[in-house]
């Protein structure tokens, strides 16, 4: 559980933490920033999350208690975003303020503010949670530069980042002790590794952004050969309304739609996981991290999950968690048919999982490792 961080009365108050939250669409990046947002204000901090005005991203915030702040964060040329964060870090105490971006465009803002507010004592992080290629021009190696910490939710994120230099003339513009790889964590309050429904068919869960590379149509096809099982598949997400016809279409088509439970929810509450079975997250597209693969760790789950990104750095197959290759539905199908039918393979895999999780993906580890890399002084022994 979360160890009480509560810091002495007189001390807290000067801390200042401000989130820079892209996006119109709710999403892993902003779930983690919310999730960090929420932990400071716990703890006393002045908190606040600068957003571009969209409801979807406003209203979790809004529930949480944060203090909203709204920019266009458009990035390179965006002077508005900028005349903000500039009055936002004048009156912060010296040393005491922390600015962190999730995109490197939203940096470019901060650190120009910094400038104009010549506050170079405010410190800038920025969290990579992509895979996508790095863009290397001049102005943006000055903001890789100028970052005062580079957050690498896994190593394969870093080595992603760090390969778009081989090659070049000049090498990457980060000096390597500013570099921290993080794993995600999942806040102390979800964890409740309850055991699994004893009634009922098999429960199946595909969680996550219903969106395409996701895998889902290979979740959908794996049903086919799977009707002979007392088995439910249960999609739990958020995605467009044209996307999720297509996702119906295909099952229809199938003949599978009967096996199929649809929740379309933008956050994944704790007790519809714990109402599953194991876990089903067959993804194609890399991912920088799988937060909904941590999610069923966290929470006493097997899972089959697509190794095509960051999953090996802290599953490992057939010992906590099936690995089946991408866009491969016999081999999900065969997977699936495993842990439906094996009670004993899926409480060994979740054991295994969950005890992964606790011995150094638990929050207060995460937040232990935050705290240096915000690099606050420490107000206490002033």
């Amino acid at each position: 559980m979360e160890s009480d961080t509560t810091e002495p009365a007189g001390t807290a108050p000067d801390r200042h933490l401000i989130h820079l939250v892209a996006g119109n669409r709710w999403g892993g990046s902003r779930q983690y920033a919310l999730d960090i947002c929420s932990h400071y204000k716990a703890r006393g901090w002045k908190v606040e999350a600068v957003t571009r005005d969209a409801k979807a991203v406003d209203d979790p915030f809004r529930r949480a208690g944060i203090s909203l702040r709204h920019a266009p964060l458009r990035g390179l040329t965006d002077p508005s975003t900028i005349a903000t964060l500039v009055r936002m870090i004048r009156d912060i105490p010296v040393g005491a303020g922390v600015i962190h971006a999730h995109r490197y465009r939203d940096a470019f803002s901060a650190h120009i503010a910094r400038k104009i507010a010549k506050r170079p004592d405010i410190r800038l992080v920025v969290t990579r949670h992509t895979l996508r290629p790095v863009r290397i021009t001049h102005l943006l190696n000055s903001v890789y530069a100028a970052t005062d910490a580079h957050i690498f939710v896994s190593r394969t994120a870093r080595d992603r980042f760090l390969r778009a230099w081989e090659g070049k003339r000049k090498g990457c513009p980060v000096a390597p002790e500013k570099m921290h790889v993080l794993l995600n964590s999942i806040p102390g309050n979800f964890l409740d590794p309850t055991p699994v429904p004893a009634k009922g068919p098999v429960i199946a869960l595909c969680c996550g952004a219903i969106t395409p590379g996701r895998g889902l149509e290979t979740a959908i096809d794996a049903l086919v050969s799977l009707r002979d099982l007392k088995l439910r598949l249960r999609i739990v997400g958020n995605g467009l309304p044209d996307y999720l016809d297509s996702l119906r279409r295909r099952a229809m088509v199938r003949g599978v739609m009967e096996m199929i439970d649809w929740r379309i929810a933008a956050e994944h509450p704790r007790e519809l996981l714990l109402d599953s079975h194991f876990g089903v997250q067959p993804s194609i597209e890399r991912e920088a991290f799988g937060l909904d693969n941590l999610r069923f760790m966290a929470l006493g789950r097997a899972q089959v999950c697509s190794p095509n990104g960051a999953q090996t750095e802290f599953l490992e197959d057939g010992v906590s968690a099936l690995f089946v290759p991408p866009a491969d539905s016999d081999a999900l199908a065969r997977a699936i048919r495993r842990l439906a039918t094996d009670p004993e393979l899926r409480d060994t895999l979740a054991s295994n999982a969950f005890k992964i999780f606790s011995a150094g993906l638990d929050w207060d580890s995460f937040i232990s490792r935050l705290d240096a890399i915000y690099g606050l002084p420490n107000l206490n022994n002033e």
